[in-house]
C-alpha cells in the first residue's frame, strides 16, 4: 500500500489534511478511532464499504463516509481501488449531529480534493479549497427516482440484548462479500455453534433472521454498484445466481427493476 500525505494550516481549526491511499490489493484501514480529528473518506473509483457500531454503510463515489473524531469505525476499499481519508477539526455545517454515515459529496468537492491532494500545492489555495469542501458535503439525499434506502438496522443496546457477537462477526465478513455464498448453517459450523443459536443472535443484533439481513444487505450494496455497472454484472458481484433473481428481489424491495433505477439516477448514462 502507498500513502502520501498533505497537510495544510494544520495548527489552526481552518487546517486540513489529506492522505491520498493507493494499493494494488484490498484496503482495509481495520477498526480505528481518532479522537481530535473528524474524517471524511471517499473513493473516485470504486465502494467503500464502512462499519459503524453494527451498521453496515456502502458508498460509491458521488457519496463519501463521514466520521466525527472519537467514533470508532471501520472502512474498506477493493482491489486497485484509490481512497482519499480527509481530516478536518471542524465539522461541515450540514453533517452536525451525524456521529457516521454516508455523506453527499458534489462533483467540485470531489475535484478539490483531488488538487490539494499532490505536491506543490500552496497553503492559501489548500485554505481555500478546505472552505469550499466544508460546503460541498451534505446529508445524502436518495435520487427522486427511487424509494428510500433498504435500512440494516443497528443493533439494540438495552441491557437485555446481550450479544455473543456470533452474528456480528459474520455481519462482518459479508460486508466485505456480499457475495459471499456460505448459508446460515456453513457460518454456524465455522463458528461452532448451531444454527439456531446464530439465528437468535441475528435476531437479537438485528431485528432480523440471517437470510433477511443478507438480502438487504446484499440490495443495498447493488445501489451502489448499479452507478457503474450492468444489471448482470451487478447481480454476480452482490451473489445472486441469475440476473432475473436479482431483478426480481430488487423490484420487491424498492418498487422498480434495477435497470430503471440506475436508467433514472442523476449524472449516470441509462442503461
Amino acid at each position: 500500500m502507498r500513502c502520501e500525505e498533505y497537510g495544510y494550516g494544520l495548527g489552526g481549526l481552518d487546517g486540513i489534511l489529506v492522505l491520498k491511499y493507493a494499493s494494488a490489493s484490498h484496503l482495509d484501514f481495520g477498526e480505528s478511532r481518532q479522537d481530535l480529528l473528524h474524517q471524511l473518506y471517499w473513493s473516485p473509483d470504486g465502494v467503500l464499504a464502512a462499519w459503524h457500531r453494527d451498521d453496515a454503510s456502502f458508498v460509491g463515489s458521488h457519496e463519501a463516509y463521514w466520521v466525527h473524531r472519537a467514533v470508532t469505525h471501520e472502512v474498506r476499499a477493493g482491489d486497485r481501488q484509490t481512497v482519499y481519508r480527509v481530516c478536518l477539526r471542524e465539522v461541515p455545517p450540514a453533517l452536525a449531529g451525524l456521529r457516521a454515515g454516508a455523506v453527499r459529496i458534489d462533483a467540485a468537492v470531489s475535484e478539490l480534493i483531488r488538487e490539494i491532494a499532490a505536491p506543490g500545492v500552496e497553503i492559501p489555495r489548500a485554505v481555500a479549497a478546505r472552505a469550499r469542501i466544508m460546503t460541498g458535503l451534505g446529508p445524502p439525499a436518495d435520487p427522486g427516482h427511487g424509494p428510500e434506502k433498504s435500512r440494516v438496522p443497528e443493533k439494540s443496546h438495552g441491557p437485555e440484548k446481550k450479544s455473543t457477537g456470533y452474528a456480528v462477526t459474520v455481519a462482518r465478513t459479508l460486508s466485505r462479500d456480499p457475495a459471499d455464498p456460505r448459508t446460515l448453517a456453513d457460518w454456524a459450523d465455522r463458528l461452532h455453534v448451531s444454527a439456531k443459536t446464530l439465528q437468535r443472535d441475528f435476531v437479537r443484533e438485528f431485528g432480523m433472521p440471517y437470510s433477511r439481513w443478507r438480502a438487504l444487505l446484499r440490495l443495498r450494496a447493488s445501489r451502489v454498484l448499479l452507478a457503474n455497472h450492468q444489471v448482470a454484472e451487478v447481480a454476480r458481484r452482490v451473489g445472486y445466481a441469475t440476473p432475473s433473481a436479482f431483478i426480481t428481489a430488487f423490484t420487491r424491495e424498492y418498487g422498480c427493476t434495477p435497470g430503471r433505477y440506475a436508467a433514472l439516477a442523476p449524472d449516470q448514462p441509462a442503461r
